[in-house]
């Protein structure tokens, strides 16, 4: 351990002192004054980061707050996601210099310029101040800033009873995340608001602990349709990304989870389809575990279990949190299945929608379904952006969401 955070540390100053050139030629023309105090604040973050680096092998940073402790670390990601950029930029012109130099020996009357290019250094922090401007916002204006997304579904064959079924999605809230209460009640009243006739969780109720959830239960209790609301786990919700004691431990947290799809009231599918009676007609909630295509992830699902003894002549919604699972199991051998709702991806939580115009994210060079509605011969699928978020606590671009989707004969 002690090992890895020496060289972290020896990465991180590298790092340090590489960008510190660009602010260096920033500030060639200033006073004194303002150097010192931009000198000042710029070796703060790395004093502040080996405080923070000791206070973790240490263990006392851990009784810090939990909000204190998530901006600390964020703030640290931020600045250094910045600096290596800028760093990048310089250590680029350093070798542009070294080349310059190399090329310079046994020249008397030409040569090459070796000193330290400015334009270079202004771009190194225009590049870096993009990040730092955009992550920081993200973090303080949009980790509640939930969006009403509204989708209609055109399936073929449709009851007449049926025609303007409203389905609320949520899904990833990964309440372990969660710094605040109120803003992620007002997502409650948002759905609530929307007067669905059936709600769908698609997964990811916890980061790991079934715990995390316990603060919000009376929250989440209070979301209302009058077909009820149905859950399914993702990849999280299995406890697998903690490290246990014991294996009875684990079982013992994952027991917990699905007691709490209990005490929220919500009807938990885990490889089995419910039969939905609405009007004189019928349809059926298929619920799978968590399953991917990608070998990452343990594949709990069973589409057949799930599936067995179901009528198939109907409108049939499958619950699968991985949006992979679709084009890997779904679409290509249970045409019965007309929609898939998904979540899983959280849109990167970074990327740009310009609706009509442009959507675009990292996630999509991973999965080619992340966000949005999807359609392949009759079938759909929709994967919801996330309703919480993980890991980075906040959102650029891409908003938490609450899916609303109206069916409609096709």
């Amino acid at each position: 351990m002690m090992t890895r955070i020496l060289f972290f540390t020896v990465l991180l100053l590298i790092i340090d002192f590489l960008a510190f050139q660009a602010v260096r030629q920033l500030l060639t023309t200033s006073g004194k004054s303002a150097k010192a105090i931009v000198y000042i604040v710029y070796w703060a973050i790395p004093l502040i980061t080996l405080i923070y680096l000791a206070g973790f092998t240490t263990g006392w940073s851990e009784n810090l707050p939990k909000g204190i402790q998530v901006t600390i670390r964020t703030m640290i990601f931020i600045m250094y996601f910045a600096k290596l950029l800028i760093a990048s930029i310089i250590l680029i012109d350093d070798l542009r210099r070294l080349l310059f130099g190399a090329l310079n020996m046994g020249f008397d009357d030409w040569k090459l310029s070796t000193e330290r290019s400015r334009w270079m250094s202004y771009g190194a922090l225009i590049l870096g101040a993009l990040p730092i401007l955009s992550l920081t916002y993200g973090m303080a204006r949009n980790q509640y800033r939930y969006q009403v997304l509204k989708t209609k579904v055109p399936i073929k064959d449709l009851h007449p009873d049926l025609e303007g079924f409203k389905i609320v999605q949520i899904s990833d809230i990964h309440s372990g995340s969660f710094l605040l209460r109120e803003p992620v009640e007002r997502s409650i009243e948002m759905i609530n608001a929307e007067k669905p006739d059936i709600v769908f969780f698609t997964g990811d109720l916890v980061n790991s602990l079934a715990k995390e959830m316990e603060p919000f239960v009376e929250m989440f209790k209070k979301i209302e349709a009058p077909l009820g609301v149905y859950s399914i786990l993702g990849n999280h919700d299995y406890g697998d990304y903690h490290q246990w004691p014991n294996q009875e431990d684990k079982k013992q947290n994952f027991e917990d989870l699905k007691n709490m799809h209990k005490q929220l009231g919500w009807d938990l599918l885990l490889n089995e389809h419910r039969k939905i009676q609405v009007g004189s007609t019928h349809f059926n909630v298929i619920g799978v575990e968590n399953y991917s295509a990608s070998p990452r992830f343990p594949k709990y699902g069973d589409l057949t279990k799930a599936t067995e003894g179901m009528q198939k002549d109907t409108f049939n919604v499958l619950l699968s949190h991985d949006p992979s699972h679709w084009e890997a199991q779904v679409a290509p051998a249970y045409p019965e299945i007309d929609l898939t709702l998904s979540g899983h991806t959280h849109g990167f939580q970074f990327g740009v929608e310009i609706p009509g115009f442009m959507k675009w994210s990292p996630i999509q060079y991973v999965y080619p379904q992340w966000a949005g509605l999807y359609e392949k011969a009759t079938q759909y699928l929709y994967v919801n952006r996330g309703l919480g978020y993980l890991g980075y606590p906040g959102r650029v671009g891409i908003l938490p969401e609450i899916t609303l989707l109206t069916l409609e004969q096709s």
